[in-house]
């Protein structure tokens, strides 16, 4: 009985526990050719494809913890390759840990800085 009561009072302390995200309506990544050493920031909307090099990158949404916008950032992003059409991403990228989760390319980075409202 104990145990029991012990593991429904971890089980409740983890669910309070969760932390709220809004979502907002566009991103801001930064882009990076190693051989050129160009670098760009930009913003994406939901949706929207943008194309840098042979790159393609599509915001389908972004996240940040409530009431602090500039916290963290959450993106879920989908990185192509324009040529091939190969996809050479998918997933959440997070700003505060971008090795996390990270786009595996031989020349090119991409990354999310923060979550935009346009």
């Amino acid at each position: 009985m104990i145990r029991l009561l012990a593991l429904m009072l971890c089980l409740t302390a983890t669910f309070g526990s969760a932390q709220r995200a809004s979502v907002t309506s566009a991103a801001e990544l930064r882009w990076l050719d190693r051989t050129t050493g160009d670098l760009q920031t930009f913003i994406i909307s939901i949706g929207e494809i943008v194309t840098l090099g042979p790159i393609e990158m599509h915001l389908q949404e972004c996240r940040y913890p409530e009431d602090e916008l500039s916290l963290d950032a959450f993106a879920l992003l989908t990185v192509n390759d324009a040529r091939s059409k190969e996809k050479l991403f998918e997933g959440w990228m997070v700003a505060s840990s971008p090795a996390l989760n990270a786009l595996e390319h031989p020349r090119y980075d991409v990354w999310v800085l923060r979550c935009k409202t346009l």
